[in-house]
């Protein structure tokens, strides 16, 4: 979800309707890949290090964050879309973590489309984390060494459960991981889309998931 800063500046907007404008683009970008048939969708939301951040701007993310946690529910329920955060939310402070855990109970019946959204996440920050908890139970003996293979690691990862990517888009034409997904991303097809972020729609979509089908993955292996 690149581009939204570049977007309000070449309007001559302030940052925060960029970001207003982004959030706007999440709605359009669920609705479409649900009616594309796609189950999962990851939205970065927020990363470790926008915390570096102004002040002005994190303060305008995190209102419109919580703005888009109570306005966006009701669609998310009628889209039949089950929301999942991923990432140390609990940095945003209390209130919006209940917020958080109102809307992820609010939309748990949703078997449409699983919509997990990035909020204070860092991959290499989720891989210490996982292999910390890892270690703790090799230590008290609930995990034996030998027993520690990638599937087992996975489980204690955030997204522990859900399946790695297929593809992952990367918007405004930045081409780069960012600190996304490392672990999950080891055979995603990547999609580059010279379009900033608020300007995303069902079009863009659409033309990634058939830049996606045309592709032959090996997964290593020889055709």
């Amino acid at each position: 979800m690149d581009g939204n800063r570049r977007w309000a500046q070449a309007r001559g907007l302030p940052v925060a309707l960029g970001h207003k404008a982004g959030a706007e683009a999440v709605r359009r970008t669920v609705e479409a890949a649900a009616d594309q048939g796609v189950t999962w969708l990851t939205v970065f939301a927020f990363s470790s290090e926008n915390w570096r951040r102004p002040l002005e701007e994190v303060s305008a993310l995190t209102g419109l964050l919580r703005l888009y946690l109570r306005s966006e529910v009701a669609n998310l329920v009628k889209e039949g879309a089950r929301l999942r955060i991923i990432g140390d939310y609990q940095r945003f402070g209390p209130e919006m973590a209940r917020a958080i855990r109102s809307a992820e109970e609010a939309t748990a019946g949703g078997t449409r489309i699983n919509l997990n959204v990035a909020l204070s996440y860092g991959a290499r920050d989720e891989i210490l984390t996982a292999t910390r908890a890892a270690a703790r139970a090799i230590a008290e003996g609930r995990l034996a060494p030998e027993a520690l293979d990638e599937a087992t690691f996975g489980g204690f990862l955030q997204t522990a459960g859900m399946p790695d990517p297929d593809l992952i888009i990367r918007t405004s034409g930045e081409q780069r991981l960012s600190n996304f997904l490392l672990w999950q991303a080891a055979y995603a097809e990547f999609v580059f889309q010279d379009v900033l972020w608020p300007d995303y729609g069902a079009d863009h979509l659409a033309a990634a998931l058939a830049d996606f089908r045309r592709r032959e993955r090996r997964y290593g292996a020889r055709p």
